[in-house]
């Protein structure tokens, strides 16, 4: 019998604003059979159908909180448990703290579970300003049209995962690929580091 461990691919997706992420990890999930979960569906799904979680979660923000790092892992941990047959995990906008990457490891490994990998897509600020700004002609999104805002969430972004880097970079699990060029080369590369673990 294979320890689930062995045959499991759960992959951690990080990406500065305008790097792909989304469009990589809807790749991803398809190639490898993962179940993607994004912290933001989940508290749009907890909150629209008021479950426990999301009244709890929702009484932070009315109050202008940060919604506490157990409310968010509790969530996900309903996620994993509804999808028991999931080949892997695909983990978007979470963890984003220290404590997070912590708390997410603890409850993998109470269900002999674990991060497979940590996958950074980088690029170099003006190219991905250059897409916000032609995201935002189009998407409507007023903090896509900013420049300066644009370079506040970059700032807020190395702040929040440069500790994240470290730590997974202890465990031998922090990969980095350019999130310049193509749809398909970028694809190609986060494939190869997949297929290599």
């Amino acid at each position: 019998y294979l320890n689930k461990i062995d045959f499991m691919i759960n992959i951690v997706l990080f990406g500065k604003p305008g790097a792909g992420k989304g469009t990589q990890a809807n790749f991803l999930k398809k190639k490898y059979s993962l179940i993607h979960i994004s912290t933001g569906d989940l508290f749009r799904y907890n909150i629209k159908n008021k479950t426990e979680l999301g009244k709890l979660a929702k009484s932070f923000m009315d109050k202008g909180d940060l919604v506490p790092d157990k409310v968010t892992i509790k969530m996900l941990e309903e996620e994993v448990k509804r999808n028991t047959n999931a080949k892997g995990f695909l983990f978007d906008g979470f963890p984003r703290t220290k404590s997070q990457a912590e708390a997410l490891d603890d409850f993998l490994d109470k269900n002999k579970m674990e991060i497979s990998a940590t996958i950074s897509l980088e690029a170099n600020n003006n190219v991905l300003i250059k897409r916000l700004l032609e995201r935002g002609k189009s998407s409507g999104r007023i903090d896509d049209q900013n420049e300066s805002k644009i370079i506040n969430r970059f700032k807020e972004y190395n702040e929040k995962t440069a500790p994240l880097k470290a730590y997974y970079n202890d465990q031998n699990k922090f990969y980095t690929v350019s999130g310049i060029g193509s749809i398909d080369i970028i694809t190609n590369r986060l494939v190869e580091v997949i297929d290599s673990l």
